[in-house]
């Protein structure tokens, strides 16, 4: 089985449910991930969503999670999960609520694609502290072996 990601909470492309975003519980979702790359050494997750803030004129892409220096054993994450709770020496990067940790889809109109981006990085990136998205990306730049995702969908209910 090659490298992959998936997750228990929501298909691929599918609906997220309403308990893992803002309308909801606004908890994150189980992922599930396996075989990485030979010489991995550890993982990065971004969650982002590029048609903020509406799908129809995209303007950003809104960072949901950041999630760096999980270990090369780690081959998930459970559904709302706490800092606590994340695989030993993970650390975490800023979202574009300038904090850490999972916010969950919210979006202000139309339906948004949320990309779950999973990284197999050949090394283990020092303390970056709270980085940013870009932050991290120019830490991995050179070190990743291969990446995967997957896509959920969401809009607010009542919303066209």
């Amino acid at each position: 089985m090659p490298f992959a990601i998936e997750s228990p909470s929501f298909t691929h492309q599918g609906e997220i449910p309403k308990r893992f975003t803002c309308e909801g519980e606004d908890v994150s979702p189980e992922l599930r991930w396996s075989q990485p790359p030979d010489g991995t050494q550890s993982f990065v997750l971004i969650v982002e969503d590029p048609d903020a803030p509406d799908p129809k004129a995209p303007k950003t892409t809104w960072v949901h999670w950041v999630l760096y220096s999980l270990p090369a054993e780690a081959r998930g994450i459970r559904e709302a999960v706490t800092e606590d709770g994340l695989p030993a020496g993970t650390r975490q990067g800023r979202n574009s609520w300038k904090r850490t940790g999972y916010g969950g889809p919210c979006p202000p109109t139309g339906r948004h694609r949320y990309f779950f981006k999973l990284y197999a990085l050949d090394t283990r990136p020092p303390d970056l502290k709270e980085p940013s998205k870009p932050d991290l990306e120019r830490a991995m730049e050179g070190h990743v072996l291969a990446r995967v995702e997957i896509v959920g969908t969401y809009r607010k209910q009542g919303q066209p």
